[in-house]
């Protein structure tokens, strides 16, 4: 270690599609090591789910801290740069402690801003964001990809035509400074934080994973999603927030409307989240959430903690404990 040269400090992430054991994982690692919990999952921010996103219980918070979660009212939606400011935030919070910080979640972008640094997207002002909306609810997410297309053809290129959210970001920045999302991601933005992570990239095969997402939507029904969901719809909020786009809540609120049976609905989700999960793996699998000397990678096809071999917690642990 160069004497009066400050070091990176440590942190591990967990990450990895829906349903894959990595809250299980997380919350023991935090009792093993010492550890406080950190959401990287942009739905668990949102106050009113904690059922449909499968937050962790308060039984579960009670045996490790676990920050971040549920912070954020549905009428407000989340974005990169504000869960990278909470989440630096946090791990200091955490080091000054004297716990380790786990993050954990399966929004690949939400932890490469912390790993791999942030472009410099201007703030969008409401009247953008609101407008783009509008026009989404209006003529749906492919005709405003083939709107986004004509203007901003490199950004429109890199998204799916039916991925509402991005389109719909995409087009507000556009509208907002006359910029694809695209250039504007070219450009210097905020560095990487100056840690060091240890990454455990779960990746349990697909039928263990459609079985546990099938075992989960069981699970939520029975501790109130249909109740979750009514008080959600309750408040009258836009259609096009993240929160009423959340898996789930559509299909619920199809059927409280009497538009298909529960069962249905349960099946659509399902497919939908086995779809999603598709999604997740492959963005992790090629885009790696850090530069090697800055992240150590462990991939464990596993799912929970009780499976995770002895050999890799020691790999972590000296992770942790080792100089520079």
């Amino acid at each position: 270690m160069t004497r009066g040269v400050a070091q990176p400090r440590r942190a591990l992430i967990v990450a990895g599609p829906t349903a894959s054991g990595k809250s299980a994982l997380a919350l023991g690692l935090a009792e093993r090591l010492g550890g406080a919990v950190i959401n990287a999952d942009a739905m668990q921010c949102i106050r009113e789910l904690r059922v449909l996103t499968a937050r962790p219980t308060p039984e579960e918070e009670a045996r490790a801290p676990h920050l971040l979660y549920g912070v954020r009212p549905a009428a407000l939606p989340t974005s990169v740069a504000w869960w990278r400011a909470e989440a630096a935030a946090a791990m200091e919070a955490v080091a000054a402690g004297g716990r380790v910080s786990i993050l954990c979640g399966g929004t690949g972008m939400y932890l490469a801003s912390l790993t791999q640094g942030l472009a410099a997207v201007p703030e969008v002002p409401e009247a953008a964001r609101n407008e783009a909306r509008a026009l989404l609810a209006e003529i749906g997410p492919e005709a405003l990809h083939a709107r986004l297309a004509a203007l901003d053809p490199e950004t429109a290129a890199r998204l799916r035509p039916t991925d509402s959210q991005r389109i719909a970001r995409a087009f507000e920045v556009w509208r907002s400074t006359g910029r694809g999302l695209a250039a504007w991601q070219r450009e210097p933005g905020l560095p990487p934080v100056d840690w060091r992570f240890a990454a455990l990239l779960l990746d349990p095969p697909r039928a263990v994973l459609r079985a546990a997402i099938a075992r989960r939507w069981d699970a939520m029904l029975a501790a109130g999603a249909v109740e979750e969901v009514r008080a959600l719809l309750a408040q009258g909020l836009d259609p096009a927030l993240p929160a009423m786009r959340a898996h789930g809540v559509p299909e619920i609120a199809a059927a409280l409307r009497g538009d298909i049976t529960l069962a249905e609905a349960g099946r659509r989700a399902c497919l939908a989240i086995g779809q999603y999960t598709k999604r997740q793996a492959t963005w992790f699998r090629h885009h790696p959430l850090a530069p090697p000397e800055r992240t150590h990678s462990i991939h464990a096809r596993i799912e929970g903690f009780a499976q995770f071999p002895e050999s890799e917690l020691a790999e972590i642990e000296h992770f942790l404990q080792a100089p520079g």
